[in-house]
């Protein structure tokens, strides 16, 4: 199964409450963290929620 590694790159200062609770549900706290994630339709909706604070790379 894919892999995607999600990397913040924007800081969730001024986001909505959902936004913020999204990316702490992602495993983010603060910019440049990295998590990886199995490549699933719940996890691709969280990413979907903050494209504009993430970036995301598809890893082996």
């Amino acid at each position: 199964m894919a892999r995607l590694k999600v990397t913040q790159i924007r800081s969730q200062i001024g986001t909505k409450q959902n936004q913020r609770d999204t990316l702490r549900s992602l495993g983010l706290k603060r910019i440049r963290d990295v998590v990886v994630k199995e490549d699933r339709p719940e996890i691709r909706g969280m990413i979907h929620t903050v494209t504009h604070l993430v970036t995301v790379e598809e890893v082996e």
